[in-house]
């Protein structure tokens, strides 16, 4: 079976690998086992199919993005600066792997909602939980630059959602169009939805 100590953790790092560059209908366990260097037995020792590996894969993504906004989030400095500083690192992301790669690779979370969300319930839930999740982190802080004066948003958890489906669907336009243009428009776009002024 290879080394079991690590074998697992190769699966998940090519599947999420694989899955942000080609989706995730378009592969085959096979494919995953050899860019993981893993025979494909392994691969059912540790998964019971390709979708719970998609499962691992979106956890193990989230509890490094979660980790990564967190600390942008409920950094010190004023609210939307640190606001700011998530969309700057959004931005300055996409624009590394398009240089690294040739292309834009978009948000894997939001790759796999438009792909699997009708067909994949468990998956449909776990992405759900994680937009959930993010629009929970951006709600604290537009809730702190209202109660500052800094920003006017009557309801900020509508905002709050509204601000991470804007990133969200800004990042989906960079890739379709594989353009990280459509990313400087994200902050202006964001002000306008907390109520704050530009």
């Amino acid at each position: 079976m290879g080394r079991t100590s690590d074998g697992k953790e190769r699966i998940v790092a090519a599947g999420r690998r694989l899955m942000e560059q080609r989706g995730y209908s378009a592969l085959g366990v096979a494919e995953i086992c050899k860019s993981a260097g893993a025979p494909k037995g392994s691969f059912y020792y540790f998964f019971d199919s390709k979708e719970a590996l998609a499962l691992e894969v979106i956890a193990c993504e989230w509890a490094e993005q979660r980790r990564a906004w967190a600390e942008i989030l409920e950094g010190p400095g004023a609210p939307l600066h640190r606001l700011r500083a998530l969309f700057d690192s959004t931005a300055a992301t996409q624009r590394s792997g398009q240089a690294d790669c040739g292309t834009v690779s978009g948000c894997l979370f939001g790759n796999l909602s438009l792909e699997l969300s009708n067909q994949a319930e468990p998956v449909r839930r776990a992405l759900q939980d994680i937009f959930g999740e993010q629009a929970e982190l951006v709600r604290a802080v537009v809730e702190e630059a209202v109660a500052r004066g800094d920003a006017r948003a009557a309801d900020p958890a509508a905002a709050a959602r509204a601000v991470v489906a804007q990133l969200e669907g800004q990042v989906l336009f960079a890739k379709l169009y594989n353009d990280t243009g459509h990313l400087d428009a994200l902050w202006t776009h964001c002000l306008a939805l907390v109520g704050a002024p530009a």
